[in-house]
């Protein structure tokens, strides 16, 4: 029996996505995935005069959320090749080379609409530095971007989500309530790839592009055998009062209500973890190979083992979520973004087992099957084709004139959330309710004093030999309504510090 609860205490999901893109260059024959995406990244330039380096102090990335730190040397970069390699922009996000890829991390969002606005915004910065890019590069090549996660040669590359969680829930207990969600929740979030890689088992489509590449249930790597739940402890904040849950498992997806749905119900259920709300028992026998054999059907109609014998569809984990969700939703005040969410997640569900081809305008992997489906029947091809691997690359093409999400959204022919406006105001302005809010701010206000930035922390210059950091590991401070008026009567770095300090 659930215990009746008169208030929800966990902690706002403050949270934030990383995307690691694709990119190639057309007609290079000595095509080098770091050089250019280095030269992609330093072609979107705010002010070309100003090198602001990224504060890798304030990371430790080999903290292990098991309680051990992982020995191992990283060093960071040189701050000549820190500049090069790190971008952090005016809306509070960073844009980076990460190993061989270009990667956007968002700027730190208090709910799942602002997230997927961000998101978008990341993706018109990206094409933006392209579109640099290409001109400084020979005639007849050209630099091209997919958010995708599978180059077809073996190689993943990942879509991280980030929530903020409170320290004093054990790790376990995330574990166990967790896992079975985020393997089952690819139903809605999958962003559809033709075939199979990593060895798996050969199938025509599958409805998750990652999931052929984990291996483990629980780890803290991610690019060799990656785990279902990572286990970084790396919170970029107060770590005696917040985890950062890194979550690696998802994929990147096009469409706006595909990353709604994603980052909004995952929210929810870790809000119903932290309040101990879970009380049914949906732990998986296997879980890594359900996460493939899930990926595997698209009639989403398989069942996988349960520790406890039974066995359960995706969709009827999700329904048991599902409902725990509305409990949980029903007693605590209204909240018309969490309403919504639900709903939608309900009618998906309901949609899927009815005929998930009727979710060809929301959801990304059932959006491109159709879209393939259709393009094959009229062409009287198969799924092996290359023009249908053509279809399945393109459709994450960044480009807006070439990509063929971006063309059926032209078409009307997908579902929206957003605004052509709204993604564009989150180029150049920061979330108003996080600390995102004063690391923008401060960017615009005071970019020719900054020294360095990082999610917890921002370094000015003050003069020739001295550097001040202001620590920010409050996520939900540094807001509009906290810093606004310190900001507005602060005309230098200086004077804010200060302010800070009066």
């Amino acid at each position: 029996m659930l215990r009746p609860y008169k208030y929800i205490m966990a902690i706002e999901k403050i949270m934030g996505s990383e995307t690691e893109y694709g990119i190639t260059t057309k007609n290079d024959v000595d095509f080098d995935a770091i050089s250019n995406s280095m030269l992609l990244v330093n072609s979107y330039r705010q002010d070309p005069g100003v090198k602001i380096i990224w504060d890798y102090d304030q990371e430790n990335p080999l903290m292990d959320a098991r309680g051990f730190k992982v020995e191992r040397k990283i060093e960071a970069p040189r701050e000549k090749d820190n500049a090069a390699i790190n971008k952090i922009l005016d809306n509070g996000a960073r844009y980076y080379v990460d190993h061989a890829h270009p990667e956007f991390s968002t700027p730190e969002c208090s709910n799942a609409r602002d997230l997927v606005k961000y998101e978008k915004a990341g993706e018109r910065i990206v094409n933006a530095s392209r579109i640099q890019a290409n001109q400084l590069i020979p005639t007849g090549e050209e630099i091209i971007v997919y958010k995708n996660n599978s180059d077809r040669k073996g190689n993943s590359y990942g879509y991280h989500e980030n929530y903020l969680m409170d320290r004093k829930t054990p790790f376990e207990l995330i574990c166990t309530h967790l896992t079975p969600f985020l393997v089952s929740r690819q139903i809605f979030t999958g962003a559809g790839k033709v075939g199979s890689e990593n060895d798996s088992d050969a199938v025509d489509y599958q409805i998750s592009q990652r999931a052929d590449f984990f291996e483990t249930e629980i780890g803290l790597d991610t690019m060799v055998k990656r785990p279902i739940i990572n286990t970084r402890d790396e919170p970029h904040a107060d770590r005696e009062k917040y985890r950062r849950l890194h979550v690696i498992v998802g994929d990147a997806n096009m469409s706006e209500i595909t990353t709604y749905l994603k980052v909004g119900t995952t929210a929810i259920v870790l809000k119903m973890i932290e309040d101990k709300f879970i009380d049914k028992d949906l732990t998986l026998r296997n879980p890594v190979k359900a996460l493939r054999d899930i990926s595997h059907d698209i009639t989403c109609k398989k069942k996988v083992q349960l520790d406890n014998g039974k066995k359960f569809t995706a969709i009827q984990i999700q329904k048991e979520y599902l409902e725990l969700a509305k409990k949980y939703a029903g007693q605590g005040e209204k909240n018309p973004l969490t309403e919504d969410i639900l709903a939608r997640w309900e009618a998906v569900l309901t949609r899927l087992e009815e005929d998930p081809d009727q979710l060809h305008r929301e959801i990304d992997w059932v959006i491109k099957k159709y879209l393939i489906a259709n393009y094959m029947k009229s062409r009287g091809c198969s799924w092996t084709d290359s023009k249908v691997l053509m279809m399945d690359l393109q459709y994450h093409d960044i480009r807006p004139e070439k990509g063929l999400y971006y063309l059926l959204q032209k078409q009307g022919s997908v579902e929206r959330i957003l605004t052509d406006q709204e993604i564009l105001e989150a180029i150049q302005a920061p979330p108003t309710d996080t600390r995102a809010y004063f690391r923008g701010s401060c960017l615009q206000k005071y970019r020719s004093e900054v020294f360095g930035v990082s999610w917890s922390a921002i370094s000015f210059s003050v003069d020739e030999v001295s550097i001040k950091r202001v620590l920010m590991s409050e996520p939900a401070k540094g807001s509009k309504a906290h810093v606004h008026e310190l900001l507005e009567r602060s005309a230098t770095a200086k004077e804010l510090l200060e302010n800070l300090a009066a």
